[in-house]
């Protein structure tokens, strides 16, 4: 069992002032695979003191200068892929393959997005012709926190330690306390590739301690944070007194609409990116709405898929899906899939209970119910596991009207062959992002969503504005160059 007990502040790994140990437990045996220790205030207050007496020196350093420190964290990234997927997936479930193909390579995908866009930002632009000496001086905020999630971990610290540091920011991240050791490994990298001290910090903990000291920090200007809704309401009001910006990215109850003139590979899509990563997704398209004339072919088919998905340990090579992260996520997808049973949807594939051949392990079989009703619990509340709910619907109105009627709007889904339809659709959904047909977003796009899915904008010239105040200046000499320009 590893021991990774200190904290990354100020450009050292330095002891907690108090020990509080945690166990982080490998959900595919149940067993301790390291032991952390939890943060407190005087740790905390450690970090944002490091944080903010580095904020002056990297804030002025020239952005070519940033944009080549933080691009050397991809040689770190390159040399320890093996090591940083591996830990991964012990700490939260990922099978290896998944680990290596999807999870650990979101930091080298969102890192070169950054720094493409990080190119074009516009440090100090003119207001406009009609104000020939008006400026607009794009500048850091200052100290951020940054709270991160276990089901997709680097990918969200990819989402906010990069942007925040080319951005100027320096940074405090506590990662989620079931998945801290590839943040920890990150806080390697990052000292590996010469970021200055006090720059990034790691201090672990959980959400009622680390989380809501950076919450209410004086010293901190802003809150990044992706998680729960329920979470995300209670650091917007811790963070109301000291009026931080905060940005959320939250959960979400995806709909994806399936017509009668999608392709042949619709259903299969569907399934399998329902099921990906076990479910635990915010963006997972959980609600299959599906049009009456091909709803019975369309039941029979994912069902056939979802019995086709192999469930088996993180450790082991192949296709196969992982276990949930922990016990509490088990019980808590468990109690879901009774309530469907109990409300009278039909259950079509899964059910209750370990896999066949498990008797230890967070696996859950995937799952699917058919013939849905708007209303019931298992089509309004964010599952976050292997669990399908399929809904049929007779006019593209009504599935509309089903798809919007939800608090959730990050990620909506399309299945049709008619691009004018589309098109259309891609206009009343109401959520942050649409993705149509199996096409995923491109390269600089950014992730976020509306309602009550958050409002962050996380990727791209979007991920790394949001970082960045805009500060308005007259009688500005735009023939005087900065070290910024």
């Amino acid at each position: 069992m590893l021991t990774k007990r200190d904290f990354y502040i100020n450009g050292q790994w330095v002891a907690p002032a108090a020990s509080r140990d945690y166990q982080v437990i490998n959900p595919s045996n149940e067993e301790p695979c390291a032991v952390i220790s939890l943060g407190d205030q005087a740790d905390t207050d450690a970090a944002v003191a490091a944080a903010k007496a580095a904020f002056p020196g990297w804030a002025a350093t020239p952005p070519k200068e940033r944009a080549r420190l933080v691009a050397a964290i991809l040689d770190q990234y390159n040399a320890r892929l093996q090591e940083f997927a591996e830990a991964i997936s012990v700490e939260m479930g990922a099978p290896i393959d998944f680990s290596l193909s999807d999870q650990a390579p979101c930091l080298p995908w969102h890192t070169k997005n950054f720094l493409k866009a990080f190119e074009k930002i516009e440090w100090v632009r003119p207001l406009g012709p009609e104000a020939p000496n008006s400026a607009v001086i794009m500048e850091p905020i200052g100290v951020v926190g940054l709270i991160t999630p276990w089901n997709w971990p680097v990918n969200q610290i990819a989402l906010k330690a990069i942007p925040a540091m080319l951005a100027g920011c320096t940074c405090v991240l506590k990662p989620s306390e079931e998945s801290p050791l590839n943040a920890m490994l990150f806080a390697e990298f990052c000292h590996d590739a010469g970021i200055p001290a006090g720059v990034f910090n790691l201090v672990n903990g959980d959400g009622a301690g680390v989380g809501s000291q950076l919450s209410t920090h004086p010293d901190v200007e802003m809150i990044s944070f992706t998680g729960s809704t329920r979470a995300g309401k209670a650091i917007s009001k811790a963070a109301a007194e000291t009026l931080k910006r905060v940005t959320l990215e939250l959960g979400g109850k995806g709909a994806n609409l399936l017509f009668a003139d999608a392709d042949d590979k619709a259903v299969e899509r569907s399934v399998l990116h329902m099921m990906e990563n076990t479910g635990q997704s915010c963006n997972a398209p959980s609600r299959l709405l599906v049009e009456r004339s091909v709803y019975d072919k369309t039941v029979a088919r994912a069902a056939e898929v979802a019995n086709s998905i192999k469930v088996g340990p993180a450790q082991e090579a192949g296709p196969h899906i992982g276990p949930v992260v922990n016990k509490r996520q088990w019980e808590q997808i468990q109690g879901y899939i009774q309530k469907g049973i109990d409300e009278g949807a039909r259950l079509v594939a899964g059910g209750p209970g370990l896999p066949e051949g498990f008797n230890r392990g967070f696996y859950v079989k995937p799952t699917i119910f058919a013939d849905v009703k708007p209303g019931m619990t298992i089509e309004r509340e964010e599952i976050f596991g292997p669990v399908l709910a399929i809904i049929p619907f007779e006019t593209e109105e009504e599935a509309v009207k089903i798809a919007n009627d939800t608090p959730y709007g990050l990620t909506n889904y399309v299945q049709s062959g008619d691009p004018t339809r589309a098109n259309r659709l891609s206009h009343v959904l109401k959520s942050g992002m649409v993705e149509m047909n199996g096409k995923s977003r491109g390269a600089g796009s950014f992730f976020g969503g509306v309602k009550q899915s958050g409002r962050a904008r996380e990727g791209g010239i979007w991920g790394l504005e949001e970082f960045l105040e805009p500060k308005g200046v007259s009688g500005y000499d735009f023939t005087l160059k900065t070290a910024a320009e």
